[in-house]
């Protein structure tokens, strides 16, 4: 393999490693709009509001052993430009130092991402024909338990 294709090999890999990090993970929006996808609209009165802790506070990862995408991904990119490197013994050095640099670079990159998490609000509402309606938001905005409520296109107001 040419030291051409091994370049062509490792910008895909890094590519897709960086089309990957652009997905929303479909969490909450930051309008602090609800994030049950419906476009229900109605009245209704809060029945509860609970606070819902967002990621992780152990590790994330393979068995919860902080062993994320990232460091694995760091691992590899790491290794294969560590490996481009000079011949030998040195080739060999140079793998295992790239190898080793990337998976901390990726485990940096995973613990920046957790620590953007936010906790979230999940609100429950029943609605005037009786039933019962789930929004989450990232604000309260001051609603209380037993406060009434109007649902519009998804979002949550007092009325």
């Amino acid at each position: 393999m040419t030291a051409m294709n091994k370049f062509g090999a490792v910008l895909g890999v890094v590519g897709i490693l960086a089309l990957g990090g652009c997905d929303t993970m479909n969490g909450p929006s930051s309008s602090g709009t609800a994030s049950t996808g419906s476009a229900y609209s109605g009245y209704g009165v809060v029945q509860s509001i609970d606070l819902v802790q967002q990621g992780n506070t152990g590790g994330t990862g393979i068995g919860g052993s902080g062993i994320g995408v990232g460091t694995i991904a760091g691992a590899v990119v790491g290794g294969v430009l560590g490996h481009q490197v000079g011949g030998g013994t040195g080739q060999t050095v140079a793998t295992v130092a790239g190898a080793a640099g990337g998976a901390y670079v990726g485990h940096e990159y995973d613990k920046r991402q957790q620590q953007q998490t936010a906790d979230v609000y999940r609100f429950t509402i029943r609605m005037e024909d009786g039933s019962y309606q789930t929004l989450t938001q990232n604000t309260n905005a001051g609603l209380r338990v037993g406060d009434r409520v109007r649902i519009d296109n998804g979002s949550l107001q007092r009325y």
